[in-house]
């Protein structure tokens, strides 16, 4: 089972992203009038995108994109590192921005977001070769703390008002809790990713902890997208814009 699970690990987290994506859109009306649309619309941005960065399989002889073999694009490291290394926790402030109450925290995320921004512009400009070769470790440690910032907050001002009562039909106490437990047990691996490393001749350093790690982010992945499925069918809308 995992054999088939690991040997299908590319189509199978394609498929959990867009079941979540569509299933977002089809109750799209149920939650048009909340926060929770703009949260439909970045499952449906990470389904497209992770999507498009498996362009790297095509990056081989006698294949479609053959001409970007030795380039700097040959690799996606890029294309993660500035989509969801960056983009996605820079949005992930921004939607709990949005649905927080509390002026301070509010102004926290404000700062948490603006500075993690700059300083990742900053960092990819005096680390440009470096981008397309490799993920920057700082990235996921800096957006581990964020993302442990942003639900912390959403759990603490939940705790301290009447949502605690009926938290359990809140759409934003599944993606708090999920995006918590899900950071939570990926961050660790950023610590072993020299274990990770890709030599042209030799292919992965060590094949046993890349196996481990696809174990770890399908499991993770599995569990994040059919919660917020779930979410979306089960909770109620709230928070009107």
């Amino acid at each position: 089972m995992i054999d088939f699970l690991l040997g299908h690990y590319s189509l199978l987290t394609h498929l959990i992203e867009f079941i979540a994506a569509i299933t977002g859109l089809l109750c799209y009306k149920k939650y048009k009038n909340s926060p929770a649309k703009t949260f439909i619309f970045f499952l449906l941005f990470i389904a497209l995108f992770d999507s498009l960065g498996n362009y790297t399989d095509y990056v081989k002889p006698e294949k479609a994109l053959h001409f970007l073999i030795n380039t700097k694009l040959e690799k996606n490291h890029w294309w993660y590192t500035l989509f969801w290394d960056v983009g996605a926790i820079v949005f992930i402030s921004y939607f709990f921005h949005s649905i927080l109450k509390n002026i301070m925290f509010k102004k926290i995320l404000i700062y948490l977001r603006y500075g993690f921004f700059i300083f990742s512009i900053i960092y990819i400009c005096f680390n440009w070769d470096k981008f397309f070769i490799q993920f920057f470790e700082i990235f996921d440690i800096l957006g581990g703390v964020i993302v442990f910032t942003c639900s912390v907050f959403y759990f603490i001002e939940t705790l301290g008002s009447e949502d605690i009562l009926e938290f359990y039909k809140s759409i934003y106490f599944y993606i708090a809790a999920v995006i918590f437990i899900w950071w939570l047990i990926i961050s660790p691996l950023t610590f072993y990713d020299i274990y990770f490393k890709y030599d042209i001749k030799l292919g992965f350093v060590d094949e046993a902890f890349r196996f481990l790690r696809y174990k770890f982010y399908l499991f993770a992945n599995i569990f994040m997208y059919l919660t917020y499925t779930f979410a979306f069918i089960w909770c109620k809308p709230e928070n009107k814009l």
